[in-house]
């Protein structure tokens, strides 16, 4: 059995990418959009006549909504393939305003469910802010569920858990870059590999945290870096993997354990945490680790939105 079939065994396997052409080969339960994936997937010519399809519906309309349209297209194409859910992400430039992105994600809903598509098919990607948190506490009493993305702070996680919200995916490789680039020099590759990576450390602390308390959202680890860390985090409720990781798992023989268990979090000594919106910003704040990568994800994110944007008004 191939590492990934292992993998399967106890993880949920999506599929980072917007490329659903190369689904096939992987079988993910689930796959993640946004349109930075988006982005990348219109630039090959096959998915060209998907685009113009999408922008030739809704020519007349403005062109935010004319991206959304593009963006559950690609969805409903995804839908077809994979039997779980697919996420498809709110403007980032509303991640400051909690009306806004509940506006957003009923605009997205709304054109899933007038395709055909259940809601329960689909989350909607939020980023972690506080602002964020609170559209997405607000969207899942809707039954509307949400993956709450860019999540790099303990804060963070407990107040997702707190709200309710389905899923969490925090980044693993993002965590890992910082402290590398931080280290410098002092950085040893060896001593910081598999468990005792930075964003390993930081997903299991989340997963132990929620099956010790039994809080129901999922832990989806994203945005790998290596297959160590994919390897130290075998057993978390879902992993984001890109398709080139995917295929190295596949290829792979050697035995694959599973390294979190919801027993062993159980019997976990953990301390409950809370935070209210002062409490959170100011943890926030004081991790420069995660304010720093929530800022500089959200500006990556908001270039992407805007680049996707100028491909579709040239369309237009």
């Amino acid at each position: 059995m191939n590492q990934l079939d292992q993998l399967r065994q106890h993880t949920a396997i999506v599929a980072d990418t917007g490329n659903f052409r190369q689904f096939a080969a992987f079988a993910p339960s689930h796959a993640c959009t946004n349109p930075s994936l988006i982005l990348k997937a219109v630039q090959q010519s096959e998915y060209a006549p998907l685009l113009a399809a999408a922008v030739t519906a809704r020519k007349s309309r403005p062109l935010d909504r004319i991206v959304d349209e593009v963006l559950v297209r690609f969805g409903l194409e995804i839908l077809k393939i994979v039997p779980g859910r697919v996420s498809t992400a709110v403007d980032v430039r509303l991640s400051f305003d909690t009306a806004g992105s509940i506006a957003g994600a009923h605009r997205l809903v709304d054109l899933y469910e007038r395709a055909g598509m259940g809601r329960e098919r689909v989350l909607i990607d939020v980023a972690a802010t506080w602002e964020g948190i609170q559209a997405a506490k607000a969207l899942e009493h809707e039954g509307i569920h949400c993956q709450l993305t860019l999540l790099f702070a303990f804060c963070q996680a407990v107040a997702c858990g707190e709200a309710g919200v389905t899923r969490v995916a925090p980044f693993v490789g993002h965590i890992h870059d910082w402290h590398k680039q931080a280290a410098g020099a002092a950085w040893d590759e060896a001593a910081m590999a598999g468990a005792n990576d930075p964003g390993v450390r930081s997903v299991a602390q989340i997963y132990t945290y929620y099956k010790h308390y039994g809080i129901d959202t999922e832990v989806m680890a994203a945005r790998f870096r290596n297959l160590g860390q994919i390897e130290a985090l075998a057993g978390c409720d879902l992993l984001s993997i890109g398709p080139e990781l995917l295929a190295q798992l596949q290829s792979r023989q050697a035995p694959l354990r599973r390294a979190l268990d919801p027993e062993s979090a159980r019997r976990a000594v953990v301390h409950a945490a809370t935070f209210n919106e002062p409490a959170f910003r100011y943890a926030l704040n004081d991790d420069a680790m995660a304010s720093e990568k929530l800022a500089e994800g959200i500006r990556a994110f908001a270039a992407d939105a805007a680049q996707l944007e100028k491909q579709v008004e040239g369309l237009k």
